[in-house]
């Protein structure tokens, strides 16, 4: 005996001919994957970073506000002019300290990168065997690199631009003060890292350096000492030979006064023969010769800031390059070619 049932017959859970599908979750790609997993393996470091440069840019904001606003006032209160060499007081000395906050964590920042990229970001991976498991999941090992390079860096980049953009600022509004005190020259060191392109070309110097550091090494101490050392080996280099990057000025004169405004290069006196002859190593401006018939000063005045700035970043950005080429391919030999 059977039974005939008319009618339309559901099954629960299944949707009708006629609906729309329902749409999928999004789903977690791999680079967005490698970011979150980047952030979330290193996010000590990434808070400490942020922390530091919010820290230094408040301090260099009240610099350049009420911090500037009491030095100049007690400067004016003093009366002191830049020849007699006055002491100064309070209100200058915690502006003073703001101020150059900025040029100094600009200065040390790529060897403390270089430090950190070396100890954590890829030797520490690959002795612990987190690398060679994340090449397991479907992830590359140049798209893991570069991960590891690209949040990193962004994040660096972001902190060293706002640090350069607040010390320019400083740098612009304390000039009436520091013609007044003849403070801070623009070829110092740390102020010439801190006022332009170079500060952030640096850090990322840094960053290559460790992190091809730790590719090579595979261990996080060493890694971390060769990031350190090395990325401020080749920051000395650089720097000490920062007057050779463009063609100096020479002032010429028939005395020994040679009033030159800018960083001095070499100085010296004129043979009568047209030979130059540096002095800066004697005790007096001849040397002890009766055949001096004028003197010299090779110099890079102010105007030659920016050319100096601009061909120092090029040759940082391209060591940076050459290094980042350097790590690919240190990792396709350490991953068998599989990249």
């Amino acid at each position: 005996m059977s039974t005939t049932t008319t009618g339309t017959t559901e099954t629960i859970g299944t949707a009708r001919s006629g609906d729309p599908a329902p749409s999928p979750a999004p789903a977690m790609t791999p680079a967005r994957g490698l970011i979150r997993a980047t952030f979330r393996v290193h996010q000590s470091a990434l808070w400490f970073w942020g922390l530091l440069v919010g820290l230094v840019s408040a301090g260099l904001v009240w610099a350049a506000g009420p911090g500037l606003d009491a030095a100049w006032t007690e400067q004016l209160k003093s009366g002191c002019a830049r020849i007699d060499y006055c002491s100064t007081g309070t209100a200058y000395s915690l502006y003073g300290l703001a101020a150059t906050l900025g040029p100094a964590v600009l200065t040390i920042a790529p060897a403390l990168i270089g430090a950190w990229a070396g100890g954590a970001l890829t030797a520490r991976e690959l002795e612990s065997g987190t690398a060679r498991l994340a090449w397991t999941q479907g992830v590359t090992p140049a798209r893991w690199l570069a991960a590891k390079l690209a949040v990193p860096a962004a994040v660096i980049v972001s902190g060293t631009v706002l640090l350069t953009l607040l010390s320019r600022l400083v740098w612009w509004r304390e000039e009436r003060l520091r013609q007044a005190l003849g403070t801070r020259d623009w070829f110092e060191s740390t102020v010439f890292v801190a006022h332009g392109t170079v500060g952030t070309a640096y850090a990322l110097l840094g960053l290559a350096v460790g992190a091809l550091a730790g590719l090579l090494l595979r261990r996080s101490l060493p890694g971390l000492a060769v990031g350190l050392v090395g990325t401020g080996l080749l920051a000395g280099v650089l720097q000490s030979n920062r007057h050779l990057l463009w063609p100096v000025e020479t002032l010429v004169s028939r005395t020994a006064d040679r009033d030159w405004t800018g960083e001095l290069v070499d100085r010296g006196f004129i043979t009568g023969t047209g030979e130059r002859v540096s002095d800066v190593a004697c005790t007096d401006d001849s040397c002890g010769r009766t055949d001096a018939v004028g003197f010299y000063a090779d110099f890079h005045p102010s105007s030659h800031f920016w050319p100096l700035h601009l061909v120092e970043t090029a040759i940082v950005l391209t060591a940076t390059a050459l290094l980042i080429w350097t790590s690919f391919r240190a990792l396709r030999r350490l991953a068998g070619g599989a990249v």
